[in-house]
């Protein structure tokens, strides 16, 4: 069972989201907030799967809370999905420095924010190929290239799924283009995740990226 944790100002919102998932048989709503201070210590106490967290809201914002989230060791495994009303960039790429799993527009569709919710529970990232292609323009935009500490610790192959996950590809489709197995390509994935200690797949995408490496 995927437990949520829901997080946003507007009443109509809660409600929606609330009645969206009380009819899903593997998504439970475990609880919500009105606003960022009560809802972080709602995370703390149910230690959700995924919080759905609204980008602006008055007194502590969705970064503010997600960055109290991913700072906490004791909620390392809990992954947050911002929910926003439309892509402002300095918001993304704050965000996805600071370790949001992903973005959904309030107005997304049931069936996909369902979705949203089930692939980040699952440990991956959910960014549309825009969000991806702004994040890449925006990281080479900058002055230098600011790699991680660790990135020598990855081996060749890690270095090259790396740059293919900062694509926007699926895992499917770089086991196609290196002709490799699907399962191979997560392990690599996940080993190099392990060594730059990267939250999720988001997390690693902005860590390539920084450091320059392509495909």
């Amino acid at each position: 069972m995927i437990r949520v944790v829901v997080v946003d100002d507007q009443s109509l919102i809660r409600v929606g989201l609330e009645t969206l998932l009380s009819v899903e048989d593997d998504i439970t709503l475990v609880g919500q907030a009105d606003n960022g201070e009560s809802g972080f210590g709602v995370v703390r106490r149910q230690r959700p799967d995924v919080v759905l967290l609204d980008i602006r809201m008055p007194g502590w914002d969705g970064l503010e809370v997600l960055r109290r989230i991913t700072a906490d060791p004791e909620l390392d495994a809990v992954r947050v999905v911002m929910l926003t009303t439309f892509e402002m960039d300095d918001y993304i790429f704050e965000a996805l420095r600071s370790g949001a799993s992903g973005f959904v527009l309030k107005d997304t569709g049931a069936r996909d924010l369902l979705h949203a919710i089930r692939v980040v529970a699952a440990g991956e990232s959910l960014l549309s190929p825009s969000v991806t292609r702004r994040v890449i323009d925006h990281m080479a935009a900058q002055p230098q290239a600011r790699p991680h500490p660790d990135l020598h610790l990855l081996t060749e192959r890690e270095r090259q799924i790396a740059a293919w996950v900062a694509t926007g590809a699926s895992n499917d489709e770089i086991a196609a283009e290196l002709v490799l197995s699907p399962a191979t390509v997560r392990t690599h994935i996940g080993r190099a995740m392990i060594k730059l200690n990267a939250r999720d797949r988001a997390q690693l995408v902005v860590f390539t990226i920084r450091a320059g490496l392509t495909i």
